[in-house]
């Protein structure tokens, strides 16, 4: 317990020298919301968005960025670096199991993520009026739920990554499509009725903290592919997970 509690420390603050990796995790999703909520037209209440404005339908999209950005960039590559450079193998030899530092790093990346999402969600409280989420309850479930789903992707990709430059080969698209489905690029009302169902089933899964952060208990079938995908993706990387 002592080996793993030093690596923890020792992760944490290592991940918190990588300034690149957390002003872009928590600051570039404020930083889109600010600049869109300097539009006076985007925080006027729209029948487009059920009498919402822009700023609250968008915010869900930017909480999917928060965590893709970790979860399936982040991730992957720090432990594909460490057994790149035969960190993993060194470790087996050591009180300090490679499992522990594995385990150091998913708290680390999932303090990330939660960090980075109450920062958007009070900021968009504080300075555009957006609600808290009001669903308190199934937010909290759907968050978890999103978040296990994108962090047990992550482990997937690193467990077939053998190199940091093969993690971010895979990890790049992956962002991207979770990006695109998440409705950062486009919001998702104009994306056709089939892509924004594809993206309710993709993790975070959007749509689930949407009807949450509005006040709707989201659905359960979204909720059961998170948690599907996270078994499944965590059951495959834990096979395939090879130290060195």
């Amino acid at each position: 317990m002592h080996a793993f509690g030093q690596i923890l420390r020792t992760e944490a603050k290592l991940h918190l020298r990588d300034w690149p990796t957390i002003l872009t995790v928590v600051g570039l999703p404020v930083v889109i919301l600010v600049v869109l909520g300097a539009i006076p037209a985007l925080r006027e209440p729209s029948p487009d968005f059920d009498g919402q404005t822009f700023i609250s339908y968008f915010s869900p999209s930017l909480l999917v960025m928060t965590l893709a950005v970790t979860g399936l960039t982040a991730l992957p590559s720090t432990l594909a670096t460490y057994r790149e450079r035969g960190m993993l193998r060194r470790l087996a030899t050591t009180p300090a199991s490679p499992a522990a530092l594995l385990v150091a790093q998913l708290l680390v990346t999932l303090a990330t993520m939660v960090v980075g999402a109450i920062v958007l969600v009070v900021v968009a409280r504080l300075a555009f009026g957006v609600p808290l989420p009001a669903h308190a309850l199934g937010f909290t479930v759907a968050f978890v739920l999103g978040t296990g789903a994108l962090l047990a992707v992550g482990l997937l990709v690193a467990a077939l990554a053998r190199t940091a430059k093969a993690a971010q080969a895979m990890s790049v698209p992956l962002f991207m499509a979770t990006m695109f489905f998440g409705g950062v690029y486009l919001p998702r009302f104009m994306l056709p009725e089939f892509l924004v169902r594809i993206g309710d089933w993709t993790p975070p899964g959007v749509q689930a903290l949407l009807d949450a952060w509005t006040g709707t208990a989201p659905g359960v079938l979204p909720l059961v592919i998170m948690a599907v995908i996270a078994v499944l993706a965590g059951t495959v990387a834990a096979k395939l997970f090879r130290w060195e």
